[in-house]
């Protein structure tokens, strides 16, 4: 029998439904190798996993109803969980993300640094730019615009030392500039990327070299055998869809805010409802012609584009800014993190030791775990897909080194920036909401309007840009997460993604509100508890399958019990879906 005319499941697919009358040709649509595939049943059979599909899309859809129609109640809920979560078992994410950190550093020194994600003989898919231009526009993207400027202003007025806590109607202390910028570093750079790198390098290893599929379900087959692709699996699956398309939807939201408040600041557009989903259907069109070019015509050159351009925007703001207070205060705070790196790591401090510190914590460091975790389905998954012939070594330099030393230049230059001109040049940004400090940022440079108005928007197109990618490459994640770990699906379901993507951003942004993207927020990050959970077992499944790796070139080791074999290796050069 000729593979294509067999399911996912290896049974021949029937070549019409068998309730079909007799002479009445059914409607068919056009599968992956070609054939025609009757029925719309049929077709989601034959391109879906239909539970992961299914439960996902009425779960998705339930809590949008929800969001909309009891916002304040669904906040609360959500906010209420979320909390408690972050004071009792906060320690729980504390002591994952430095088990993650820990892991990545090791395996990247280790003898394991050489595996491949793929056959020995396997080489990357894309080149180094490119590569690292849609991870970190994956990874990044839309929130470091977003926070660059206000999450140091956020820990200068309310810091984690109580000694620099300022007394109520005072301005704060030049002294915590420098813990502000570190525990800016903090959120942003290794431990993040660490997460990410733990589900990814899992999934491109099962999947490119144990030739399994591309889904979170694999990589605990080690652990469960066959039944990681049972009832688990799905569940998994359907977790990871959650968080990835409700972590997406706020992201997105929080993005056409932004660019909506930057219309608001260049052109004196009004910032409602109306232009809010005049943004979010124009960019989510863009995005979907994205999805039609395909990866490397559409994602790879759209990351490349928006990375140059971010470049270039951070070199105009450090030309212009205070040069010397930007490099003394990113000097000192990457000096302040890197000394307190273990300490802040395993930090989870009582009320009964420190109840600034801990207040603290729960609130920014254990709500960025969370959050971290609960998208690292989206962007595990995605560094996955595009890392294919990557050694674990380079795998790792790149995911955690790289995008740690942009983050530390972009919070050095625009929140070092936000930080003097609120410190020395009365620029109140504690008083904007945070879509705004970033326009206010470029207001206070010793520059004529022109040219701020011209630099603002260079800001609002590679914050509309990050949107584009990251619906790009959060419908290419998702669609692989209900097709059953397909990393090639047809460009009909990614289009159909994105435009859900950009559906569940307008519905809830429009008629439910902020108060509603907080919700979802909220929700997502509670789904990082159980997520955290899972990679942890996903790691152990890792290493479970490393330790039967030998040198490269030889083959993979022979494992005696053969109930634990796990399936064989593709040919050198052929790759899951190709």
């Amino acid at each position: 029998m000729p593979p294509d005319l067999l399911d996912a499941r290896g049974a021949v697919r029937s070549p019409r439904p068998a309730d079909t009358p007799p002479g009445r040709i059914p409607p068919t649509f056009r599968g992956r190798k070609g054939i025609v595939i009757p029925t719309l049943r049929a077709y989601i059979r034959e391109h879906t996993n239909p539970a992961v599909f299914t439960v996902s899309g009425l779960v998705i859809l339930a809590f949008v109803v929800l969001g909309i129609a009891f916002t304040d109640p669904l906040l609360e809920a959500a906010t209420a969980t979320r909390d408690w979560i972050g004071v009792n078992l906060g320690w729980l994410y504390v002591l994952a993300t430095t088990f993650f950190l820990a892991l990545a550093l090791f395996l990247m020194f280790s003898k394991f640094g050489s595996v491949r994600l793929g056959p020995d003989d396997s080489r990357p898919e894309f080149g180094t730019v490119a590569w690292f231009a849609m991870l970190f526009t994956t990874g990044m993207g839309i929130g470091l615009v977003f926070w660059g400027v206000s999450e140091p202003i956020h820990h200068l007025h309310w810091p984690r030392s109580v000694e620099h806590l300022p007394a109520e109607g005072e301005p704060p202390s030049v002294a915590a500039a420098g813990e502000a910028m570190a525990l800016s570093f903090f959120h942003w750079s290794f431990h993040p990327w660490a997460i990410y790198i733990a589900l990814g390098m899992s999934l491109g290893y099962f999947t490119y070299r144990k030739g399994l599929p591309l889904r979170p379900a694999s990589a605990l087959y080690p652990l469960l055998g066959d039944r990681a692709f049972g009832w688990p699996g799905n569940l998994v699956d359907i977790l990871a869809v959650f968080g990835t398309i409700f972590g997406l939807a706020t992201s997105l939201g929080l993005g056409t805010l932004q660019i909506s408040g930057g219309l608001q600041h260049v052109f004196g557009i009004e910032s409602n409802a109306f232009v809010h989903s005049v943004l979010i259907v124009v960019i989510t069109a863009v995005a979907l012609l994205s999805v039609l070019a395909g990866i490397d015509k559409g994602i790879r050159r759209l990351s490349v584009i928006n990375l140059w351009l971010a470049a270039v925007l951070l070199l105009i703001i450090f030309l212009l800014g205070p040069k010397l207070w930007m490099v003394s205060v990113t000097t000192t705070g990457l000096g302040d993190y890197l000394a307190n790196l273990v300490p802040w790591s395993l930090s989870f401090p009582s009320p009964l030791m420190d109840e600034q510190a801990a207040s603290w914590t729960t609130t920014w460091s254990i709500f960025y775990w969370g959050w971290w975790i609960s998208w690292a389905p989206f962007v595990g998954i995605f560094l996955a897909r595009v890392s294919y012939g990557r050694t674990i070594r380079e795998f790792v330099i790149g995911a955690l080194f790289a995008p740690v030393l942009v983050s530390v230049l972009w919070f050095g230059v625009f929140g070092g920036s936000g930080l003097y001109y609120d410190l020395f040049e009365g620029g109140g940004f504690n008083a904007l909401e945070e879509e705004d400090r970033a326009f206010r940022l470029i207001e206070m440079l010793p520059i004529g309007p022109v040219v701020g108005m011209i630099i603002s928007v260079l800001l609002i197109i590679v914050v509309a840009v990050f949107f584009i990618t990251s619906s790009d490459s959060g419908s290419l994640v998702v669609d692989m997460l209900t097709n059953g770990g397909d990393p090639n699906p047809v460009k009909v379901q990614r289009a159909f993604w994105a435009i859900s993507e950009g559906a569940v951003t307008l519905v809830l942004l429009v008629l439910g509100g902020a108060d509603a993207l907080a919700a979802l927020q909220a929700a997502a990050v509670v789904t990082g508890l159980p997520f955290a959970v899972i990679l942890l077992f996903m790691c152990w499944g890792l290493a479970r399958a490393l330790k039967d790796e030998r040198a490269p070139g030889r083959g993979p080791k022979v494992v005696r019990d053969p109930e634990e074999q796990m399936p064989s290796y593709r040919p050198p050069g052929e790759r899951p879906g190709h």
